[in-house]
């Protein structure tokens, strides 16, 4: 199925990733070299909607490469698509399980997009009832999740 593109990850310009890169390599050597960076890391939040805290930039390289935190940097840090259908929510459910290469904005458009706490855990680790299931199936699952009221 093609999603529409306010679903789809949102280009990023070869100067925006440069500039933001510059940014993170920036902020990154500050924080290293015990220089206050926080007047760089609240620009770079404004910047991008995002809310990064010191420890973003001193520990990315542990679980991704700089490239990657530019490129999640410069998208929608809540892409909320108020009339994503159940038919586009199982498109994104498949292209999560078949780990494209867009898989973390796609886990990220899902989280901001379902109010099921622990969406993913329905994918990665499913309760017995959804093992093997089907993307609609992990949706259906997911949307009719209802809070507790306390």
């Amino acid at each position: 199925m093609e999603l529409r593109p306010e679903l789809c990850p949102p280009a990023v310009s070869p100067e925006r990733a440069a500039q933001l890169r510059s940014a993170v390599e920036n902020i990154t050597r500050l924080l290293a070299g015990g220089e206050p960076a926080d007047g760089a890391i609240t620009a770079f939040n404004a910047g991008t909607g995002h809310s990064y805290r010191a420890e973003h930039f001193l520990t990315y390289e542990e679980s991704r490469g700089l490239e990657d935190f530019v490129l999640e940097a410069a998208r929608p840090a809540r892409p909320v698509v108020a009339d994503i259908t159940r038919d586009e929510l199982a498109e994104v459910v498949r292209r999560i399980i078949a780990a494209d290469h867009d898989s973390d904005y796609y886990v990220l458009l899902l989280t901001t997009n379902v109010r099921h706490p622990r969406v993913t855990d329905l994918i990665f680790w499913p309760p017995p009832e959804l093992v093997d299931a089907t993307p609609e199936q992990i949706v259906d699952a997911a949307v009719s999740y209802r809070p507790i009221a306390l």
